[in-house]
């Protein structure tokens, strides 16, 4: 699916908060002088070129009861890192899973990211994953503390590649 400059300068109104209003997409029209249901069609065909995933909330989620997060690296066979990824990815704790090329000195090939009420119980869900996935081989890698988190920016507001 080709963007064309409407379709980008949607998206990058779309890649911040969505006003909390009945219609929020009314808006975004007016902004680009176009009718609401235009932008809400233009929205639908992205999401179903497969250019936008979905909406979805943000959550914090140390301020929702989920203080813990631990990034878990995995080593598994590459010909099993595509069957053990979607066994790990299907947790719901889990809210990341990237198979990579490991580097020289650190041979793991999977991470995930585990998320839980304290670490006991990111622990725990980790043994868990490791016995359904068959992998016994990982590292854990908590997080000491979120230096930054925020949605990635594609385009500027006027659709142009963002810079920085």
């Amino acid at each position: 699916m080709d963007l064309d400059a409407i379709d980008r300068k949607i998206i990058a109104r779309l890649q911040g908060d969505l006003p909390l209003i009945s219609r929020p997409f009314a808006g975004l029209a007016q902004d680009l002088g176009l009718e609401e249901d235009e932008v809400v069609r233009r929205i639908q065909a992205l999401a179903a070129g497969r250019v936008m995933r979905r909406f979805g909330a943000t959550l914090r989620h140390q301020r929702s009861g989920f203080a813990s997060n631990v990034m878990v690296a995995w080593r598994v066979p590459a010909q099993r890192a595509r069957e053990v990824g979607a066994r790990l990815a299907a947790f719901r704790n889990v809210s990341h899973c990237y198979w990579r090329e490991p580097c020289e000195g650190f041979s793991y090939n999977l991470f995930s990211m585990v998320h839980g009420r304290d670490d006991a119980e990111c622990r725990s869900l980790v043994e868990v994953m490791a016995l359904q996935a068959q992998a016994e081989e990982f590292e854990l890698l908590f997080s000491v503390e979120e230096l930054k988190k925020t949605s990635m920016r594609y385009f500027d507001q006027e659709g142009e590649i963002h810079e920085g």
